[in-house]
């Protein structure tokens, strides 16, 4: 079954929708924070913040791979499987029949996109929430990893846990606080990171 056609003709409204994503799930992260981050985001944190997200770990990226391999083959299995009593309630079809070759075809393409999204609207979402406040609980517990000491231009030295990081800001937490500082990259001189994971 070919999809090609469906998918150039949605890609630029699935690049958004994974621009709102991002934004999404850096947003309830940061909220759980005490930070609203689109004050101390640019336009480019914007647009790069799903690709970011998605690069951040090798676990996450072959997870949402593996959605858009999976999810470019629904539309067969739909075909070949839509009589299937688990399949027609788990996918909420309807009856196909009368229906053309390209009508079966359109109709499960967008079963699989519809599919799709609602699976990374809840990954994005899930990570966001889980992220925040396990960051958080941590914060308040003092069970950080402080692994980066960041030189700053004053020549001033501190072990930190980072929290996130933007093209404008770092945003960590200093051993023994429970706040959150954020410092302007300009004011850093180098960040090292420090092959240690023993919490302080």
């Amino acid at each position: 079954m070919k999809i090609s056609g469906d998918i150039e003709k949605l890609l630029p409204l699935g690049y958004v929708f994974l621009i709102i994503m991002g934004i999404l799930k850096d947003s309830i992260y940061y909220y759980q924070l005490g930070i609203n981050i689109l004050k101390f985001s640019t336009i480019t944190d914007i647009l790069m913040s799903p690709i970011t997200y998605l690069t951040s770990n090798p676990i996450v990226l072959f997870a949402v791979i593996s959605l858009f391999i999976s999810h470019y083959y629904l539309p067969k299995f739909l075909l070949k499987n839509n009589q299937k009593p688990y399949v027609q309630k788990m996918f909420e079809l309807k009856s196909v029949e009368g229906f053309s070759s390209e009508e079966k075809t359109s109709y499960y393409n967008s079963i699989a996109l519809r599919t799709l999204a609602v699976v990374l609207l809840s990954f994005f979402l899930g990570t966001g929430i889980a992220d925040g406040y396990y960051t958080s609980d941590r914060i308040e517990k003092q069970s950080l990893d402080y692994n980066y000491k960041i030189n700053f231009n004053d020549e001033e030295q501190q072990e930190v846990s980072l929290i996130g990081t933007n093209s404008l800001y770092y945003f960590y937490v200093s051993i023994g606080q429970k706040h959150i500082k954020i410092a302007p990259i300009s004011s850093v001189k180098s960040v090292e990171l420090m092959y240690k994971t023993a919490n302080r």
